[in-house]
C-alpha cells in the first residue's frame, strides 16, 4: 500500500512538471493576436513622403527580453539572420527579425529621399513602439549595415534601451574604406586585384566578371568562410535591393563608396552610456581592433572577438558568437552590466 501512495505521488509530480513545462511553452508561444499568423505582421510606418509598412515576425512572449534584429545590406533581408530562430527560443527570448523599408519583405517605394541614415533611425523607433518594447526589456542586436543603424539609433533614443549589440561594424565609414585598401587588399592575389580596379576605375559594376572576382576572392575570404554559405544567406543574396545597396553602401562590400561614405559617429561612442557588446571577428571586413577599440569608447562596454569569424561570424563562428551575445544579454538582464 505504501508503494502505491510514493508511486502515485511520484506520478502527480511528473504531471504537475509536465503540465507546467506545457503551460510555459503556450505562454511563449501565445502573442494575443486574434488570427494567428506564425508572429508575422505588417508594421505601419509614417515618412516624410508617405505612409508604408515593413514586415516583422516576433519569435516568443518575454516581459523581460525584447531583442530586434537590424539585418545589414542596406536593403538585405532578414534571411541571414534566421540562425538567431533556434539560440534564441531555447533561451526564451522575446525577438524580431525585420526587414527595413525598401528590402524584400517589406514595401519598397522609389522615392531616393528615404534612404537616409536619419530616417531609418526613425523607422526602428516607430517598430520599437509598435512592439511595445522599452527601457526595461528592449535590445537592439544590429550587424553590418544594421550596426550603423543601431549606433545611429542609441545616439537619439538610447532611454528607450536597454542594451545594444554591434556586430561587425567599425563606427567611421573612412576607416573601413582603409582597412579594405590598405589591409585586406593586399591579402589578395596581385593580379585579381589589379582587374578588380580596372573595372571599378571603368565604373563597370554590372559586368558579371566583377563578382566573379569578388565572391571567391573577398566574399569568401572576409563575408562568410562556409565552404557552402547557409540557404538564409544565399536567399538574401537574391533578395538584396541593388538599388537601395548600391545607392548607400556602394557597389560591394569592397570598400565603402555611396551616401555612407563619409559616415563617422567614432567621436560620439562616449554618449553611449547603455550597456553595449561590440563584435569583432579575425577575418572580418571590419577591423577587429577597431571593434575593441569601440567597446571602450562607449561608457559600458564589453568586446566579442570570434577568432574563426568573418563579417557574419553569427554563421562560420557561431558557437563563439552566439554563445557571447547570449550571455551578454543574460548579463544585462540580471544587472552585472
Amino acid at each position: 500500500m505504501r508503494l502505491l501512495i510514493i508511486l502515485l505521488a511520484a506520478c502527480l509530480t511528473i504531471s504537475c512538471k509536465q503540465k507546467t513545462a506545457s503551460t510555459t511553452l503556450g505562454e511563449y508561444f501565445r502573442y494575443g493576436d486574434s488570427i494567428e499568423s506564425a508572429g508575422v505582421k505588417m508594421i505601419p510606418i509614417k515618412t516624410p513622403v508617405g505612409d508604408f509598412k515593413v514586415w516583422t515576425k516576433r519569435f516568443g512572449n518575454n516581459p523581460k527580453i525584447k531583442v530586434l534584429l537590424l539585418h545589414g545590406g542596406p536593403a538585405m533581408t532578414h534571411e541571414y539572420m534566421e540562425c538567431f530562430e533556434t539560440f534564441f527560443q531555447r533561451e526564451g527570448f522575446e525577438f524580431y527579425e525585420y526587414d527595413q523599408l525598401g528590402s524584400y519583405y517589406s514595401d519598397q517605394p522609389k522615392d531616393s529621399s528615404l534612404w537616409t541614415t536619419a530616417r531609418f533611425v526613425e523607422e526602428v523607433e516607430q517598430v520599437r513602439q509598435a512592439i511595445g518594447a522599452d527601457s526595461s526589456d528592449f535590445y537592439v542586436l544590429g550587424n553590418s549595415w544594421g550596426g550603423i543603424l543601431a549606433m545611429e539609433y542609441a545616439l537619439k533614443y538610447q532611454k528607450n534601451i536597454k542594451g545594444l549589440l554591434v556586430a561587425n561594424m567599425v563606427a567611421s565609414a573612412p576607416e573601413y574604406g582603409k582597412y579594405a585598401d590598405e589591409v585586406l587588399a593586399k591579402q589578395m592575389k596581385p593580379e585579381v586585384l589589379a582587374e578588380i580596379r580596372a573595372l571599378e576605375a571603368k565604373k563597370d559594376f554590372d559586368n558579371p566578371r566583377y563578382m566573379e572576382l569578388l565572391i571567391p576572392d573577398f566574399y569568401h575570404e572576409h563575408l562568410c568562410r562556409l565552404k557552402e554559405w547557409p540557404d538564409g544567406f544565399t536567399r538574401a543574396m537574391k533578395h538584396v535591393n541593388a538599388e537601395i545597396y548600391t545607392m548607400m553602401q556602394g557597389p560591394s562590400e569592397f570598400g565603402i563608396s555611396g551616401r555612407l561614405a563619409n559616415w563617422n559617429i567614432k567621436g560620439r561612442l562616449k554618449e553611449i552610456t547603455v550597456p553595449t557588446l561590440m563584435v569583432g571577428a579575425k577575418f572580418d571586413t571590419m577591423d577587429p581592433n577597431a571593434m575593441e577599440e569601440q567597446s571602450k569608447l562607449v561608457q559600458k562596454g564589453r568586446y566579442l572577438f570570434c577568432p574563426n569569424g568573418s563579417h557574419l561570424s553569427m554563421w562560420d563562428d557561431q558557437q563563439v558568437f552566439m554563445s557571447g551575445v547570449i550571455n551578454f544579454i543574460k548579463d544585462v538582464d540580471s544587472g552585472k552590466m
